[in-house]
């Protein structure tokens, strides 16, 4: 019980993360949005008081960011819930650091009379904000909607299936399903058909092995006779 409550818990963290990744990816077609506002109504003005606040939220941020360099990598391999948190983190204080940035970069040029400098800057951060978050977006969408699991080949699991398949006393075997519950762990269920009267724990045991070699934590197989 108290692994089962423990990845319920990590699947909420799951939960919670993706609604931060659609909240930085909002904010990415939002800043988009406001580019094409600022073009198409020519409004290419700063206040040049928030470079302050810029400059001294960009200096925050990168103190987080060095604080988080571990999880620098965009596409990053997720052991387990803590690594998915830590990453969230880290994208997030940088991206709120790249958009400090382009807070700054538009002022100066602006400065300088480069015209509609604000809708570069405001299209360059939305790019790069949507880049940063999508793979770690896509990461926990995966868990959530119970797709295959990335770490394991699919080669793999067509491998395990013929091997159950070949053995004598197995029939059919049916309704194989795998995925991640949280990252880092593997779940899966299957059903097999096997001849009347046979000893089902040798046939248990191998399949059960077989998988676990593969990275599949628990797997639940169901037996039906003929």
């Amino acid at each position: 019980m108290e692994f089962i409550l423990m990845d319920i818990k990590d699947w909420k963290s799951c939960l919670h993360l993706q609604m931060l990744q659609l909240f930085l990816l909002f904010m990415s077609f939002s800043l988009a949005v406001e580019a094409l506002h600022a073009f198409v109504q020519d409004e290419s003005e700063h206040k040049h008081y928030l470079n302050v606040s810029a400059a001294t939220n960009l200096f925050v941020n990168l103190i987080g960011v060095w604080f988080f360099r571990n999880y620098a990598r965009i596409n990053l391999a997720y052991r387990n819930a803590e690594d998915m948190n830590c990453h969230s983190v880290f994208l997030h204080v940088l991206t709120d650091s790249i958009r400090s940035a382009g807070l700054i970069l538009a002022s100066w040029l602006l400065s300088i009379g480069v015209e509609n400098a604000e809708v570069l800057c405001l299209g360059l951060v939305s790019v790069a904000v949507f880049t940063l978050v999508l793979p770690l977006f896509r990461a926990t969408g995966g868990i959530l909607l119970q797709m295959a699991p990335p770490s394991i080949p699919t080669t793999a699991f067509s491998k395990c299936l013929r091997q159950i398949s070949a053995r004598e006393d197995v029939l059919e075997v049916s309704q194989a399903r795998f995925w991640e519950l949280v990252p880092g762990r593997v779940i899966g269920s299957l059903s097999m058909q096997v001849k009347k009267g046979v000893d089902d724990r040798p046939i248990l045991e191998f399949v059960h092995r077989l998988y676990h070699d593969f990275g599949v934590q628990d797997l639940t197989v169901q037996i039906d006779y003929a």
